[in-house]
């Protein structure tokens, strides 16, 4: 069994950040997602491994384990890499030693194959989160839940303002699964029965960037670009919003980089029916490049003035 790099896979280094390997892990898979390959094996064997390689980096403890086990795999490779690496001897020691343990006794090794490779059920079992008949039964003989299977999805944050549907395709049909409005990057939406032998599956929600607006929980922020004519005079700006421009007042003599909030024009609370954040409106004075030479004349006249 070969020693999978699952840093090299997604393209980062052993010391990158989560966000680091969650942006990376993004890119790749839009790359090579099967919706946009469709018939390209290379394309779904390369999506498969980033999927799995980021089924670990992406979780603490995984990625804590993994990296004992690279760290050990290293130190094979020094003293000559002779044989085969001993997963079991090192799962052994992992366990506090002390008896010849089977990796299958600890992890199983049914239930993933089809999806994920021998490295990570040797590892981590069957499938993402899920714990194998043997280990739930374990020396004890208390049994530890499931937690079930993980998978990101990724949508954007108009579709988090509004709520998303996505489809899925199960071992037995295609299933519709509903996004409520209001999730956050790192949400689980749960959806019974959908993963590998009926577990359930969790998709682990992503929202992409938008260049509109930063958000902060249910809070947006947005820059509108205004006239240092209207931030003198006073008049009405156009903001867009989640739902469509809206028109701001704009008081005499609004100084620049006023900040003006729009309550009720943010996200949807997740938690709280008909609740939502505020959108903080940022102006951006803008100042005119040309003008005329009878605007010229009255600026600079106005500039003499005392106020």
């Amino acid at each position: 069994m070969d020693y999978k790099d699952y840093y090299k896979i997604i393209g980062v280094e052993r010391s990158a950040s989560a966000d680091e390997i969650r942006k990376a892990y993004r890119k790749l898979a839009l790359k090579y997602h099967p919706d946009r390959n469709p018939g390209d094996k290379a394309a779904e064997d390369r999506f498969k491994d980033l999927n799995e390689a980021y089924q670990v980096l992406s979780d603490e403890t995984k990625r804590a384990r993994y990296n004992q086990l690279g760290s050990e795999y290293s130190s094979w490779q020094r003293r000559g890499g002779q044989g085969d690496f001993d997963w079991g001897q090192w799962v052994n020691q992992q366990q506090g030693g002390g008896r010849n343990v089977n990796v299958d006794d600890i992890f199983g090794g049914a239930g993933g194959g089809a999806t994920f490779s021998d490295f990570f059920s040797s590892l981590f079992g069957g499938g993402p989160q899920r714990t194998s008949r043997q280990a739930q039964g374990g020396a004890s003989g208390r049994a530890r839940p499931a937690t079930g299977y993980q998978q990101e999805v990724t949508i954007t944050l108009q579709e988090a303002y509004e709520g998303a549907t996505r489809q899925l395709q199960t071992d037995k049909a295609r299933k519709q699964v509903k996004i409520p409005a209001g999730v956050k990057t790192g949400s689980k939406v749960r959806v019974a029965g959908a993963g590998p032998e009926g577990n359930d599956l969790y998709l682990i929600i992503a929202i992409s960037d938008d260049p509109r607006f930063t958000r902060e929980e249910d809070d947006l922020r947005t820059n509108t670009n205004i006239s240092v004519f209207t931030l003198m005079l006073g008049g009405e700006v156009e903001v867009e919003t989640m739902n469509g421009k809206v028109k701001l007042s704009i008081p005499p003599g609004t100084q620049a980089e006023q900040v003006f909030r729009l309550g009720g024009r943010g996200m949807p609370s997740l938690n709280k029916k008909d609740v939502k954040g505020n959108l903080f409106v940022h102006l951006k004075p803008q100042i005119p490049k040309q003008m005329t030479v009878r605007q010229r004349e009255l600026i600079e006249e106005a500039s003499k003035l005392k106020f």
